[in-house]
């Protein structure tokens, strides 16, 4: 009898219909439940994109001449750029895209934080074996020449590979008429709550000079015309 009551009492009801949604109103709903996952998906394709990106080296100019400075202390951008902008008037366009471009590759070792000068010991290591620097600027070639034992001698022999000795693979700044005539201007640059101003030319005259050696068929890019450039920086230099 309660359920014919029931149904009685509710007789004029009516069931309710499923809501059918249009295209539009689908779209909007999915929209509203996963625009942020959406939105966080996009973020994070873009930063992998990104450093894909600069890993492949993608869209960056290619240099026709790598130089590394290995030293305690950055130089000043100034005095990069100008060293850049030295050793490219004296280069060729070597890998044909109608420029002549030299990188300098910077690698420190005074720094107050271990793990970025490991990252610069790590990171100069991986120049070496990968052998992108032919040309070195260094402030201690001994120190170095002990260390990577990467140097060749001037006379473009290779020392023996047991040898750590620097002797005959460097040549220091001042003995290099060509280097010593190069227009580097000044550097300025800003340290706590002053500018610091100097000779670029004065800052480089402190540097010795060398370039690769290499004892596997692997080479350095470009190794013909990277000698063609040692030969004329050092003219003029005691052999």
């Amino acid at each position: 009898m309660a359920s014919a009551y029931l149904r009685w009492l509710h007789r004029n009801e009516q069931p309710e219909q499923p809501l059918v949604l249009t295209p539009a109103q689908k779209r909007k709903n999915w929209w509203d439940y996963h625009k942020w996952h959406v939105v966080l998906g996009a973020a994070m394709l873009a930063i992998a994109g990104s450093v894909l990106w600069d890993a492949s080296g993608i869209g960056k100019p290619v240099p026709d001449y790598q130089v590394a400075y290995v030293g305690a202390n950055a130089l000043p951008d100034d005095t990069a750029a100008a060293l850049e902008q030295g050793f490219a008037a004296l280069g060729e366009d070597l890998n044909g895209d109608g420029k002549v471009l030299v990188r300098l590759n910077q690698y420190t070792s005074s720094n107050e934080d271990a793990s970025v000068a490991a990252a610069a010991a790590t990171s100069l290591m991986g120049d070496i074996l990968e052998c992108e620097s032919y040309f070195f600027l260094l402030e201690d070639p001994e120190r170095f020449q002990e260390d990577y034992h990467a140097l060749r001698r001037l006379d473009g022999s290779l020392p023996p590979e047991a040898s750590r000795s620097a002797e005959g693979t460097f040549l220091s700044w001042k003995q290099c008429p060509v280097l010593e005539g190069f227009a580097l201007g000044d550097y300025s640059y800003r340290f706590m709550d002053r500018t610091v101003t100097g000779s670029s030319q004065a800052l480089a005259s402190q540097l010795y000079l060398a370039r690769r050696g290499f004892w596997t068929e692997k080479a350095a890019a470009y190794p013909d015309g990277c000698d063609r450039l040692w030969d004329r920086l050092t003219e003029g230099a005691p052999a």
